[in-house]
């Protein structure tokens, strides 16, 4: 398959505009096929910001790739899950972890 990546509407190029974030995949693999809340979520990550984490989580809520359930508690709960998209996504970046394992990166 030939793509012209200067054409904007290139599919790598809107991909990369998902996932090519440096948390995106990061986020994408700790929800995994859970369940997850906001703070256990930010706390499996190291590094990263709440204000990044806030950012990537909207951002991969609007694309529907992030499933955000809202409970209006005190104090507030959030759960997110993967959208069956979200899933698809999962063996392209295990086979990305099984590439770095492989090349010892």
């Amino acid at each position: 398959m030939q793509i012209n990546i200067s054409d904007e509407r290139c599919p790598l190029r809107k991909m990369l505009e998902i996932i090519g974030g440096k948390w995106t995949m990061l986020i994408i693999f700790q929800i995994n096929d859970r369940t997850i809340r906001y703070g256990e979520l930010k706390r499996s990550i190291v590094g990263i910001s709440e204000k990044m984490l806030i950012s990537q989580l909207k951002l991969l809520c609007e694309k529907g790739i992030v499933n955000k359930k809202y409970f209006p508690e005190i104090p507030p709960k959030v759960e997110y899950t993967l959208t069956n998209s979200g899933k698809e996504l999962l063996p392209i970046i295990n086979q990305i972890i099984e590439f770095g394992i492989s090349h010892k990166f």
